[in-house]
């Protein structure tokens, strides 16, 4: 079997169409990294493999487009900052999050991750054309507190996002905290890792009172 066949056949059976390849994860039995890169760039070119950034690629879906079908960004920074082997790293943040929660309708152009895979507190980047802001998170996350820690981040700047307020804001935010079990007891134990503002953000969404523990 020819390398660029035996490429393509270990990436048919480890890959599902339109999923993230990641040059720099993908590795060969047998194969050096010189002639991977080699063969990926050459399957690229007959069209069997698609280039969505540098470094990315993805196996495309069959589309009635001449182009073929598209790789989605929300799909790349998924696998690469939120999960790891099946396991929650990471969760979106700012905007993107608060607009899920009903209490801004503005359309974020930027996306807000925390994940443990970042390397520093910020960084600014691009996937594709999509600008995304790499945060390190105050505690390191996992299956049982990403959704804690998602809210308490969303808190922590609440009163600079929100266009709705007074009991509206308050009742939006309890309903999100009793259809996801958020009780304040729970998400105080992680108020210590947090800037004095989350308390006081909080208190002035009426969170602190009246919230069943």
């Amino acid at each position: 079997m020819a390398q660029i066949d035996k490429v393509y056949s270990y990436l048919t059976e480890n890959y599902d169409l339109n999923e993230p390849i990641f040059l720099s994860e993908l590795k060969i039995p047998d194969m050096k990294s010189v002639s991977l890169r080699q063969q990926i760039k050459k399957l690229t070119e007959d069209g069997r493999l698609k280039r969505f950034d540098t470094g990315i690629y993805y196996l495309p879906r069959k589309s009635m487009f001449r182009f073929g079908s598209m790789l989605s960004p929300d799909d790349v920074i998924r696998k690469k900052y939120l999960v790891d082997d099946g396991c929650r790293c990471g969760y979106l943040s700012g905007m993107m999050f608060a607009n899920q929660l009903g209490i801004t309708t503005q359309v974020p152009v930027v996306y807000e991750v925390y994940t443990n895979k970042a390397t520093t507190d910020y960084r600014d980047t691009t996937i594709g054309s999509q600008r995304v802001i790499i945060r390190r998170p105050y505690v390191e996350i996992n299956d049982g507190n990403a959704s804690i820690l998602q809210f308490l981040d969303l808190m922590k700047e609440v009163r600079d996002i929100a266009e709705i307020d007074g009991t509206e804001l308050t009742d939006r935010l309890v309903g999100y905290m009793k259809a996801n079990d958020l009780s304040f007891d729970i998400l105080k134990q992680y108020f210590p890792y947090y800037p004095d503002r989350l308390y006081r953000n909080m208190y002035e969404v009426g969170l602190l009172n009246g919230v069943v523990a």
